[in-house]
């Protein structure tokens, strides 16, 4: 069981006692003595062991080294893939500008999917330079390494490219387990979004740069920007979906190799499909291509849909818990229980400040929510930084 921290106050426990809560495990509540005290409950008891609400604040406001959206491996990969983008910039800037169109695309229909439990920007944002530089620049040195030993692009494309390709955007994914990101399957989801963008457009900008030279830009541009700008998205989807699971279940992700897996399998195939377009019947073989991505497509954003829904049913579930856990006014429960009752509230608001504040307390709160959808346990460090995002948001300081 977990034990306070010793920093953490002592005192007595007041009488009359309150009932505590009900069923729920050891950890820390608002004291029903205080609405600015947080008290522990050793899951039979309340105990003496108390804190004040900035005290975890306190604990979870260890500074960086880098901001968020930066890390060692995406600040040395953005070092060669920033030479050879300024390259492409100063020689060809419309491939450039014409690599950027998918993130118009894609880019919406990823914070479609974040609207529960948005994640941060920061983190959005990492995982995005990840997929474009450290996939990208390594995929690139792979890829080129493999061709020139086998004398085949083919084979590249069919062997090597799907496997260090898929590998790489996975990294992106387990880098924000490690920084505590994913809570489940959704955020693996959205998470394998914004990985696979981030690959895209790179790779975008090297594929038109090679087409403009070869004067096969437009139908270059067509094929992959316009009708495939969620072919690699929907690749790393599997390995987001397997890691999701494995978060929600508490297992290693050792379990989510299945995803990776299948990942590697629908890109090799990908792949395949595209190279067997080349030969004679290449026209039969693009349709049927196109129309099965198609298909993919439509069936990925059912199953977003429908996890979507799930999602917001267990959230209003847990909702009272957490009112009672993170002292949450009723009246305040039920202004966040649906999408639609938060945006009436949104509306209402007067100011840009109030909004962000209450955007920021909703999302603390919907984070709070999914941390707690599992056996009702919390990591005690991960907690507290969501606890004082909640803090934040509520005295209106920005996180």
């Amino acid at each position: 069981m977990t034990t306070p921290s010793p920093h953490w106050a002592d005192q007595p426990v007041p009488a009359p006692t309150p009932p505590p809560p009900v069923s729920q495990p050891a950890g820390w509540y608002g004291d029903p003595w205080s609405q600015a005290v947080w008290r522990w409950y050793d899951g039979r008891a309340w105990t003496a062991h108390i804190s004040p609400a900035n005290a975890q604040v306190q604990v979870a406001e260890k500074k960086p080294r880098l901001p968020s959206f930066l890390s060692i491996p995406v600040i040395l990969a953005a070092v060669p893939s920033l030479a050879l983008l300024a390259i492409a910039l100063f020689t060809n800037p419309k491939t450039v500008a014409l690599g950027l169109v998918p993130m118009l695309i894609v880019g919406p229909v990823l914070i479609w999917m974040d609207r529960l439990e948005p994640e941060p920007w920061s983190s959005r944002l990492h995982t995005f330079l990840w997929g474009a530089f450290v996939a990208g620049i390594i995929s690139l040195v792979v890829n080129t390494i493999f061709a020139t030993i086998t004398g085949s692009e083919v084979l590249a494309a069919v062997v090597s490219a799907p496997l260090i390709e898929e590998i790489t955007k996975a990294g992106a994914i387990v880098w924000m387990v490690r920084r505590k990101e994913v809570d489940g399957i959704m955020d693996g989801l959205v998470y394998a979004g914004w990985a696979g963008l981030g690959f895209a457009v790179i790779e975008d900008v090297s594929y038109f740069y090679l087409a403009d030279e070869q004067e096969l830009l437009l139908e270059t541009f067509i094929g992959r920007a316009i009708f495939t700008p969620f072919a690699h998205p929907l690749f790393t989807a599997w390995t987001g979906l397997a890691i999701g699971m494995a978060v929600r279940a508490r297992k290693s992700l050792w379990t989510a190799l299945w995803g990776l897996g299948l990942a590697i399998a629908s890109h090799a195939a990908w792949n395949g499909s595209l190279s067997l377009a080349e030969t004679e019947g290449g026209a039969i073989v693009t349709g049927v291509v196109i129309v099965g991505f198609i298909l993919l497509f439509i069936a990925t954003i059912i199953g977003v849909v429908l996890l979507q829904r799930r999602d917001q049913k267990r959230y209003a579930t847990l909702l009272p818990h957490v009112a009672a856990r993170y002292n949450l006014s009723p009246e305040r429960a039920a202004m966040l229980v649906t999408r639609t009752k938060r945006r009436t509230v949104r509306k209402s608001l007067p100011t840009k400040e109030a909004k962000r504040r209450f955007d920021d307390e909703a999302s603390a709160i919907a984070r709070l929510a999914a941390m707690l959808d599992h056996d009702g346990t919390a990591d005690p460090e991960h907690e507290a930084r969501l606890v004082s995002q909640l803090e934040a948001a509520r005295n209106g300081t920005p996180t």
